[in-house]
């Protein structure tokens, strides 16, 4: 499959109830809308996340499904989930992929492109759109 026809868009978001930073706690929570653009239903099987901060740190997640789900999407269909993570720093990047399998059995991923996480510490959310 030469391009893919699913569309991923993240929408991350810092929440500073549920950080310290003084221990060197960052939670973010971030929203991914997944949209079949494609002319075949396909089956979102696993992810695969690559989560990097400030300080160095990194962590790889790899999962079946989304959230304890593995939604097959019609064309023009979309799934919405919103999940989360902690960092060390109060900024970083995460990117990945998602594993997914049309209706005739073809199998390919898709690329999640790298998205920003940032902590506002003056105590406002930081919310960024990037597609």
């Amino acid at each position: 499959m030469p391009h893919s026809p699913i569309r991923v868009q993240v929408e991350p978001r810092y929440l500073a109830d549920q950080s310290s930073p003084k221990d060197k706690i960052y939670t973010f929570a971030y929203t991914v809308t997944v949209t079949n653009e494609g002319e075949a239903s396909a089956q979102l099987i696993a992810r695969h996340w690559l989560i990097n901060d400030a300080s160095g740190h990194a962590q790889e997640v790899k999962g079946l499904g989304v959230i304890g789900q593995q939604p097959l999407l019609a064309p023009g269909e979309s799934f919405r989930y919103t999940s989360g993570c902690r960092l060390q720093a109060p900024s970083g990047t995460m990117h990945g992929s998602y594993f997914m399998v049309t209706e005739d059995g073809e199998r390919f991923d898709v690329p999640i492109p790298m998205f920003v996480l940032e902590a506002d510490i003056g105590g406002a959310p930081v919310s960024r759109v990037l597609h």
